[in-house]
Formats: C-alpha cells, sequence, structure tokens
C-alpha cells in the first residue's frame, strides 16, 4: 500500500474497493473530504492517483492500495496491515466489479462469465470473512451498492452475478443483524457512468444524478 501522510492515528478509516472510477471513486472522494482515512483500493493506478489529488486538495488522507480483489493473498495481507495499522475499519464501501458486455444469454462469453463470477461474488465471498473482524472492532458498517438488473434480457452474466453478490451480503446482513457488523445494501439512482454508457449507448444523460451528489446521498444512509 503506498500512504500519502504519516499520520497514523486517523480515527475514522474506510476501505473502499472499487475506488478508481465511478461511483466508488465518487465515495471514496466524499469520505476523504468529510475526514475519513481512505484506504483506496483498485488495479487502476491512473484513477487512484487522482484520488489521491483530490482527496488531499479537500484536506483529507488517503492510502492506496493499487491491487486485485480477485488476488486472494493480496486481499489477506491488505486485511492484515489494516488490522496491524489501525486495528479495525468504520467502514467498508464494496464497489468493485466487473460489467460484462451485454449479450443474449444463449451467446455468452464464458471468459466473460467467469470474470463477473470471480469478481462479483467470489472476490464478495472472499471478502467478508477477511473483514468481518476489522468492522466489528470498530463497529464499523459494510455498504453494498444493488443493481437489480438480474432477469433483464441481455444482462445474463452481469446481472446474474450481481444479484448473487446482493444475496450474499443479504444473508451477511441477516447473520449480523444483533452481533454486527452494519450492513447496508442501498441501489443507487441512474448516475452518468461509464458502465452505464456502455450499457446505455446514446442514452439522454441529461436526467441522470450527479454522481458525486448520488455519493454525498448514500453516505448519508451510512
Amino acid at each position: 500500500m503506498s500512504d500519502t501522510t504519516s499520520d497514523t492515528a486517523a480515527p475514522r478509516v474506510a476501505l473502499v474497493t472499487g475506488a478508481s472510477r465511478g461511483l466508488g471513486f465518487a465515495l471514496a472522494a466524499a469520505l476523504g473530504a468529510a475526514g475519513w482515512h481512505v484506504v483506496a483500493l483498485a488495479r487502476t493506478v491512473g484513477g487512484l492517483e487522482e484520488l489521491d489529488d483530490r482527496i488531499r486538495a479537500a484536506g483529507g488522507q488517503a492510502t492506496l492500495a493499487p491491487m486485485d480483489v480477485n488476488d486472494e493473498k493480496a486481499m489477506t495481507h491488505l486485511a492484515q496491515s489494516i488490522a496491524g495499522r489501525w486495528g479495525g475499519l468504520g467502514l467498508w464501501v464494496h464497489a468493485a466489479i466487473h460489467a460484462a458486455p451485454l449479450a443474449p444469454a444463449g451467446s455468452l462469453d464464458l471468459k466473460d462469465l467467469d470474470k463477473s463470477i470471480a469478481t462479483n461474488v467470489r472476490a464478495t465471498a472472499t471478502l467478508i470473512p477477511l473483514l468481518e473482524p476489522l468492522l466489528r472492532a470498530h463497529r464499523g458498517t459494510a455498504l453494498f451498492l444493488d443493481d437489480p438488473r438480474a432477469g433483464q434480457k441481455f444482462f445474463g452474466a452481469y446481472g446474474a452475478t450481481k444479484a448473487a453478490q446482493t444475496a450474499l451480503a443479504q444473508s451477511w446482513q441477516a447473520e449480523a443483524a444483533r452481533i454486527g457488523p452494519r450492513v447496508l445494501i442501498e441501489t443507487p439512482h441512474p448516475t452518468a457512468t461509464a458502465t452505464r454508457a456502455r450499457f446505455f449507448p446514446g442514452e439522454d444523460r441529461a436526467p441522470l444524478a450527479d454522481i458525486h451528489d448520488e455519493a454525498a446521498r448514500l453516505l448519508a444512509r451510512v
């Protein structure tokens, strides 16, 4: 992990997985501006560096983690590093997804399906047990972003695996209701992201929510 500050006593620590673009980027930027120390995880180094610039410009602090959520050894090391440095987490925002191209169910690219399963389902199942004790230690919250595309035409790979991720989060939410951590599952309003542009090319983007306004709305729920 690459740190942008020598301060190791940040009272509120948030991990954002999938922080280099889209809503994950906006949520991480908003958390940094609000005084959270943001551990920003993504594969795209350039996006993380841009996020770091924005957080520092707002007076915040970030630790950059250029990693792949599908690398189980890296995720284990990350969890151990967070535990060793801060003792726990106040918030985990899970925004990492693989958005497979739209395709008829009869013509799915199995490589894209495998990537969708790995990122949207298996990585989530890997992270939950690693981060659960860290969130419990600081009475923290896990925030998942639902996208109910399951069953819609051409959304076979993405819709099915995103629904599986949400179902996993719902099971954790029910199991943790009395003992923690707090698990939130929110459905973002449609926003003008690059992923949505791929799904809906030519869409009139004017009515879509501003991504930074949407990040503020979601964090108000936290």
